[in-house]
């Protein structure tokens, strides 16, 4: 072999090398506390599936779903900003320790149906945004869970049902209702509540039916109680550095994939309480959407303690959203 011949095979080695790199020059992982089954999971799968198809595979998202890298939604906040995770689906209330601005979400009664869950996130988009701009993460999309039940093996659909019951909760509002309702709150993040089930330590779980239909949460409980708590959201955050390295057409791809997520969640919210009430039902679980109004009106005063802590936590900043929010109910 000649030394023309030699140098010939490396350029074309290198040329090789180099058309794979671009090929796939992007590898990020993405982690999720929750199940792939859950709207959330679903909703990191069309947007990363989307980026990777906008991009020809330029940009691949390794997906984790199930807190199978060891995050929790409190802990992604930081990782993220730090760089130890580029990307993640976090639900927001565990960051309430951070901001209580995301606990807004969840405040007990505050959205009753999907559009006010989509005009109070429209609210509060830009404050949510500036609160991650300002510890180095860029908000990419917001997707809301379906409104929280009470799971339990049993209706828990009065006073005495609930008396003492010793029941998951998911943020600081969850505890502070269930505890001036009657009951005795564990607040856990979500990776701990099956475990803890099957131990023994829980009598009941505050979520939804779709956080449960992910989990198989009917293997442990065997009624669902719709109460309509809330629909906390849950944000898909990127590292900021790892943002600013992408090119403008990358930046694009990101954000029209981020664009296809956030409609995936929003547009799946109507139809997935229909579609997990049926899952449930086949697994043998009694769905009940009957309640006594007074057992409903006896939850929403006990959520006044929660948003009335909020309120005085936030001060004009809190006030000047749900103003706006106000604002856009009546539009």
């Amino acid at each position: 072999m000649t030394r023309y011949t030699t140098t010939l095979l490396a350029a074309g080695a290198l040329l090789l090398g180099a058309q794979a790199a671009s090929a796939q020059s992007i590898s990020w992982d993405l982690a999720n506390e929750y199940e792939i089954g859950s709207i959330h999971g679903q909703a990191a799968e069309t947007f990363s599936e989307r980026l990777e198809e906008l991009s020809s595979g330029d940009i691949q998202i390794m997906r984790h779903h199930g807190s199978s890298l060891g995050y929790k939604s409190v802990d992604q906040f930081d990782a993220v900003g730090d760089g130890a995770l580029p990307l993640a689906s976090s639900y927001v209330g565990p960051w309430g320790g951070i901001d209580p601005l995301f606990l807004l979400s969840s405040l007990p009664f505050l959205t009753p149906t999907p559009d006010d869950v989509w005009e109070l996130y429209q609210a509060a988009k830009p404050a949510y945004a500036q609160v991650l701009e300002d510890n180095n993460q860029v908000m990419l999309f917001a997707t809301p869970w379906p409104p929280s039940g009470l799971w339990a093996n049993q209706a828990i659909d009065s006073q005495d049902a609930l008396e003492n019951l010793r029941i998951r909760t998911y943020d600081a509002n969850g505890t502070i209702t269930l505890r001036a309702a009657g009951a005795a709150p564990i607040q856990l993040s979500w990776a701990d509540v099956v475990p803890q089930l099957t131990t023994g330590g829980l009598d009941g779980v505050l979520t939804s039916a779709d956080g449960g239909v992910g989990a198989s949460l009917w293997e442990q409980q065997s009624h669902f109680t719709e109460v309509n708590y809330a629909s906390p959201l849950q944000i898909v955050h990127i590292n900021r550095d790892e943002y600013d390295r992408l090119s403008d057409e990358q930046k694009e791809w990101l954000l029209e994939a981020a664009r296809a997520g956030e409609e995936f969640g929003w547009s799946a919210l109507r139809e997935r309480v229909a579609e997990n009430y049926e899952v449930m039902r086949s697994h043998g679980m009694t769905v009940v959407e009957e309640v006594d109004p007074a057992f409903l009106d006896l939850l929403r005063k006990a959520g006044t303690e929660a948003i009335e802590q909020w309120n005085s936590q936030l001060g004009e900043r809190g006030a000047v959203i749900l103003r706006e929010y106000e604002e856009r109910q009546q539009n």
